[in-house]
């Protein structure tokens, strides 16, 4: 575990690096569903990260050191100021544990009281809750719930439980005068009055990188719901077909086919009455593009894909009709309002 011993903020700014790294990233002990999901930091409004020590025997406290960073108006994180954390509890526990935390401020208001007050007691005016774990859990989850402040422990290196009820965040002023060299506070500090430290690299690359994986899985969300939306679009009532098919007459069109056994069988495209463009009367073939699929449900029918572009053999005035066309090879005819002319 990490030292929760209170040291100069650059060491403190590397630890939390090192401790966001192991709460976030998929090892051997931390599968996909055992890690802090990447939307949930890229949305919170601030965060701290540190070591805590508890220590029990017939009372509990638990004290430590860390950093909290605020989120800043263009979405970016400011520098982070120096904390530490202080608390008592009942129980009859007995010995030392030593536990690493990762705290989320989901609200304004949560950053906004501990940068003016210089502290925060967590679980007076701002609920706790454990936070939701999993990096295919969808965004929305943590999105619902009211929580002003959601907690990660991890004892052991493992995730564990941890009730940090009526614990509180403290400034540490002194360190942050170190630091920075000058007498400085948190609100100054989280409110963007203080440039990034180059001393904390480290901990802004693993930051940011939770906001590039927010926006790529944001745009393969996009996608999939895009696809979704296409296939509802496309499982919509289709438009009507022409009430009647054409009828056959005595008059009926040859096909096209040096089949024998064709020739021989019922002409299935029959001439039709309405009738009076053909190909060859046209100064260029006419091609159109079909708008929605068609499956054949009879013999001649020419069935065909979204997209695909047919030549018109005959066709009529009227786009509530069916027309005779060849695609690939095959002739049939299909409806007229199921294609656009190019």
């Amino acid at each position: 575990m990490n030292n929760p011993i209170p040291s100069n903020l650059k060491s403190e700014a590397k630890k939390a690096a090192k401790i966001l790294r192991e709460f976030t990233e998929i090892t051997s002990r931390n599968g996909p569903d055992k890690i802090i999901p990447a939307h949930v930091i890229a949305k919170a409004k601030g965060l701290a990260v540190l070591s805590v020590i508890k220590a029990g025997f017939l009372v509990t406290a638990r004290g430590g050191s860390g950093v909290v960073l605020a989120r800043l108006p263009d979405g970016k994180w400011s520098a982070p100021s120096a904390i530490g954390i202080a608390g008592l509890g009942g129980g009859l526990e007995i010995g030392i544990e030593v536990s690493d935390l990762v705290i989320i401020l989901n609200y304004d208001r949560a950053v906004e009281a501990f940068a003016k007050g210089g502290n925060l007691t967590l679980g007076g005016n701002f609920t706790v809750a454990v936070g939701p774990l999993g990096r295919n859990l969808e965004g929305n989850v943590a999105l619902r719930s009211s929580a002003a402040v959601f907690t990660y422990c991890k004892s052991r290196g493992l995730f564990a439980g941890i009730s940090l009820e009526g614990s509180c965040l403290i400034e540490r002023k002194e360190t942050n005068r170190k630091f920075y060299c000058q007498d400085i506070r948190a609100y100054d500090i989280l409110f963007g009055d203080i440039p990034r430290p180059a001393q904390a690299e480290d901990l802004y690359e693993i930051l940011d990188s939770f906001t590039e994986k927010y926006e790529n899985e944001g745009q393969r969300n996009n996608v999939r719901r895009a696809a979704r939306e296409q296939r509802k679009a496309s499982a919509k009532e289709l438009p009507p077909k022409p009430l009647s098919r054409p009828q056959q007459s005595s008059a009926q069109v040859r096909l096209n086919t040096s089949s024998q056994s064709n020739r021989n069988e019922c002409r299935l495209y029959p001439e039709l009455s309405g009738y009076h463009e053909r190909v060859g009367d046209l100064k260029q073939p006419i091609e159109v593009t079909a708008l929605y699929s068609f499956e054949g449900q009879q013999p001649g029918d020419l069935s065909f894909q979204t997209g695909d572009r047919i030549t018109v053999i005959s066709k009529t005035d009227s786009h509530f009709d069916w027309w005779e066309g060849k695609l690939r090879g095959q002739t049939g005819i299909f409806p007229a309002n199921y294609v656009t002319m190019n």
